[in-house]
């Protein structure tokens, strides 16, 4: 959605116009790339329309980042109260070293899952029954506005 202007990817690659969300087994999917996790409106927007259960984010975050990219999928799958799987690269190329950290978050933003510095992978069990029950619970999305519906005026 957001090509990564300082790494030239604006000067290859159009944005996308709008996220997209698949169903797979009982579980809607909104699949992002790397730098869409730094923009939330775009995650809730998704959540706003669709509720998906699971966002996926395929990433490319250096190692001198990785905290970011941790506290970064905390907190969308705090905000939107969905799983986050985040799967990073490792090695290196010319200009950064990449430490991993591919990770499984809980919609309360709990590491329930970490592949850490290595290359394989992970694994965790969904309790989508337990995750529809939290939100009904805490119907927090019910709340979402457009960001039409906000105002100045409102802020």
């Amino acid at each position: 959605m957001r090509p990564f202007t300082a790494g030239g990817e604006s000067q290859c690659f159009a944005a996308g116009e709008h996220p997209t969300v698949f169903k797979w087994a009982d579980c809607n999917v909104a699949p992002f790339i790397c730098y869409d996790l730094r923009f939330p409106e775009i995650f809730r927007a998704v959540a706003a329309a669709h509720r998906p259960e699971l966002f996926a984010v395929i990433a490319n975050f250096p190692e001198k980042r990785i905290q970011h990219w941790v506290t970064l999928l905390q907190a969308r799958a705090i905000e939107n109260q969905a799983y986050v799987v985040g799967v990073n690269r490792i090695g290196s190329d010319p200009y950064y070293s990449y430490g991993g950290r591919s990770l499984i978050i809980s919609p309360q933003g709990d590491i329930i899952a970490d592949a850490g510095r290595r290359e394989g992978s992970i694994n965790a069990s969904l309790d989508l029954g337990g995750l529809r029950q939290y939100r009904q619970g805490l119907p927090f999305l019910e709340d979402l506005r457009s960001p039409e519906s906000t105002s100045a005026k409102e802020l």
